[in-house]
């Protein structure tokens, strides 16, 4: 088994990280393998699991991710610190069995209909920083609608929890392979009109955003890309999906539950 861990560099973090591979070396049939590995370990949070999934992205379809929280509470990241010898054990007593979650795949267009690929995990967003953005917004290639606002965000279904959130989006299961968009501060009134709502499209259906300025910036999972002259930017669910061993990997719900509203005991 080709095991690689990806960390980051929290005093907390490092300790943890010394101790798995002390109990990673044991184990018969481990390579550390950074380069082609079967299994990525991270360390830390759901920043260093999204750092690590755009490291392999390339892989994706070949490799399974495990996520062990330091500090505060991970989405992703199922283990906990003082559980990494039950997590070892799990991972070498049991076949591979991996909960699946759908990507977001953006293809950016220029105006050399040059054609970008970028894959998210949890969302891309689409925004100027000091003008408002104006959009035109098709589904399925048919004018949706004219945006006038700070932005829009299409988020995957894992990534519904973050951004989306935020923004008032609604909380969609994994399971379910559909897109979302939310508006950022739309404008509306009797000359500008939007939805002024998410909306969830199906999993056969794409939604496409031509920018009306010449300059914005585009996110994906955090990243900024500031772009000229771009034509359009079409988002869609992608072929690919990420990988997550299914033995530690906590119920869609529990992970809900637990990150927004608490345990038993912080009901009053």
């Amino acid at each position: 088994m080709r095991i690689t861990i990806a960390h980051n560099n929290n005093a907390e973090t490092l300790k943890v990280v010394a101790h798995l591979k002390n109990a990673l070396e044991v184990k018969e049939g481990v390579v550390f393998d950074a380069k082609y590995p079967d299994v990525v370990i991270t360390v830390g949070g759901d920043g260093t699991l999204i750092n690590a999934f755009h490291r392999y992205e390339n892989q994706i379809s070949s490799i399974r991710f495990i996520g062990i929280h330091t500090g505060h509470l991970g989405f992703y990241t199922d283990w906990q610190a003082q559980d990494v010898d039950k997590m070892v054990d799990a991972l070498f007593l049991r076949e591979p069995e991996s909960a699946k979650y759908p990507l977001l795949e953006v293809e950016l267009v220029t105006e050399a209909n040059e054609k970008k690929h970028y894959l998210a995990l949890n969302e891309s967003a689409v925004k100027r920083i000091s003008h408002t953005l104006e959009a035109n917004v098709y589904i399925d290639g048919q004018l949706f609608e004219n945006f006038r606002g700070d932005g829009l965000c299409i988020s995957t279904p894992t990534g519904s929890t973050a951004y989306n959130k935020s923004l008032g989006g609604a909380v969609i299961h994994p399971r379910l392979k559909a897109l979302q968009m939310a508006e950022i501060a739309s404008i509306n009134n009797r000359v500008f009109r939007t939805l002024s709502s998410p909306i969830v499209i199906a999993p056969d259906q794409w939604i496409t955003i031509v920018p009306n300025s010449a300059h914005f910036v585009m996110t994906v999972d955090g990243s900024k890309l500031d772009l000229h002259n771009a034509k359009k930017i079409n988002y869609r669910i992608s072929n690919k999906e990420i990988r997550f061993d299914r033995f530690g990997h906590t119920h869609f719900w529990s992970r809900v539950q637990s990150a927004f509203i608490g345990g038993k005991d912080d009901f009053i």
